[in-house]
């Protein structure tokens, strides 16, 4: 049976960074589902269509780390029917031999509620700004407020709202350099693989 790990948490908390590196670390497949639904707001038209018809050409794009692909994939989560639309594929991925990690900000508690690990990775509003104002470099006051808005969009929303699972383990990386905040999760994998 393949060994899944569900990453949550907001944007620029270093959930993708800690999930590249595990997958890299234990050889597993990643998944980066935010990159779903950026793909999908940035396809444009209706975004129920868009969900349905993803390609792999799509999902390679290279404006999806934009801060304008970031927001219109917060617009487009927030619609059930896209959700919907992309839960199986994403639920597939999960399933896959040796093991998967997924981050995103339903893992844990929508798509993969059964995964052996489940990280809900967080970092204060003023790290997380400075962290993507330096990523797209953009002013950090700015990118604060988007930040506060988007998570006010992801965590109200009525499909899949942005919290951790209640089995999650909380990994606040304000503090924490990212090889620091790696090595943390590689215990936690390493431990959760032990017990099952």
């Amino acid at each position: 049976m393949p060994f899944t790990i569900a990453i949550d948490g907001p944007a620029a908390s270093g959930k993708g960074t800690i999930a590249r590196a595990l997958a890299a670390r234990f050889g597993f497949h990643h998944l980066d589902t935010g990159l779903l639904y950026r793909a999908t707001g940035a396809k444009g038209g209706d975004p129920i269509a868009a969900a349905r018809s993803l390609t792999p050409e799509d999902m390679a794009r290279d404006d999806l780390r934009s801060a304008e692909a970031g927001q219109a994939a917060s617009k487009v989560a927030a619609i059930p029917e896209v959700r919907a639309a992309l839960v199986a594929f994403q639920r597939d991925f999960a399933r896959r031999e040796p093991g998967a990690v997924l981050d995103g900000r339903d893992i844990g508690t929508v798509i993969c509620p059964d995964a052996q690990l489940k990280l809900f990775v967080t970092a204060s509003d003023q790290v997380r700004a400075a962290r993507r104002a330096a990523e797209l470099g953009a002013d950090p006051a700015e990118m604060l407020a988007q930040l506060r808005e988007r998570d006010a969009r992801d965590s109200q929303r009525e499909a899949a709202p942005l919290k951790p699972a209640a089995d999650a383990i909380l990994l606040d990386t304000s503090d924490l350099a990212i090889d620091k905040a790696v090595a943390v999760a590689v215990d936690l994998v390493l431990s959760a693989r032990k017990s099952t």
